[in-house]
């Protein structure tokens, strides 16, 4: 861990003028449900950037681990996650058959990096559903440190509609969690001032929020939790982590 922290520690210092806005670890895919037209392979892409801004990339080590949960069982994708030509160490690639039906959650944990104009170290656990037909675990839990549960099914969203989580820890509700939220701009929208382009919501003292997305395309919710565990970085110095439980969803315009 050590090693993984100073590496993340020298490359954060690149990243002090983009401080000011929210980062994400990306996941999203070529399309959410398949079946029919759609076809059998999903293919995904990962990224460490500012989601609305549509950018920068930010350098993104490999991650620790990456993977797919299907009814339960756990498979490790990390071989298969390859760096995109002209972007190393900047956007990751994966594409997988999904050879049997029901949800297929996508999921990483990132290496550690840190932020040095918060002095603190931030690891997002991030995931994505990806259906293939006939899901009904698409609230199945990971088991990642901090989690966000979907209490909204995360695929075959209409725009507007209000995408619902629980935020957990350990498997436990967090009262009042902050979460931010972002959409993927594709589109290069312009935000009238900063204050639109990370949303800002509290859950409930159950853990739960809502949100209702107003545009079509890829969002991510990030529930982020300190709960006083520290690294220790090249400096020497013990700096708390910030956990970060992402889920990325995907909404359609209804035509």
């Amino acid at each position: 861990m050590k090693n993984i922290a100073s590496i993340a520690f020298g490359l954060a210092f690149s990243l002090v003028s983009y401080s000011a806005s929210a980062h994400f670890v990306e996941i999203t895919a070529d399309k959410n449900v398949l079946g029919g037209d759609n076809g059998k392979e999903v293919s995904l892409e990962m990224t460490f950037t500012h989601p609305f801004e549509n950018g920068p990339l930010m350098k993104m080590e490999r991650p620790k681990s990456f993977g797919v949960m299907h009814k339960g069982q756990k498979t490790d994708l990390l071989s298969q996650l390859d760096q995109v030509s002209g972007f190393e160490n900047l956007k990751w690639h994966a594409s997988q058959k999904l050879k049997r039906m029901g949800d297929y959650t996508f999921y990483v944990e990132p290496v550690p990096y840190f932020e040095p104009a918060e002095s603190k170290f931030i690891v997002h656990y991030t995931k994505t559903v990806v259906t293939n037909g006939g899901g009904d675990a698409w609230d199945e839990l990971v088991g990642l440190p901090v989690e966000i549960q979907p209490l909204s099914r995360p695929y075959g969203l209409w725009t507007n509609n209000a995408f619902r989580g629980i935020v957990l820890q350990d498997g436990k509700p967090v009262p009042f969690a902050e979460i931010e939220v972002e959409h993927k701009n594709e589109d290069n929208l312009k935000a009238p001032n900063d204050s639109f382009i990370t949303q800002v919501i509290k859950a409930d003292a159950n853990g739960v929020f809502s949100y209702n997305m107003p545009k079509a395309g890829w969002w991510g919710f990030a529930a982020l939790i300190e709960d006083g565990e520290t690294l220790k970085a090249e400096d020497g110095k013990d700096y708390v982590i910030e956990k970060g439980a992402l889920i990325w969803v995907k909404a359609e315009d209804m035509k």
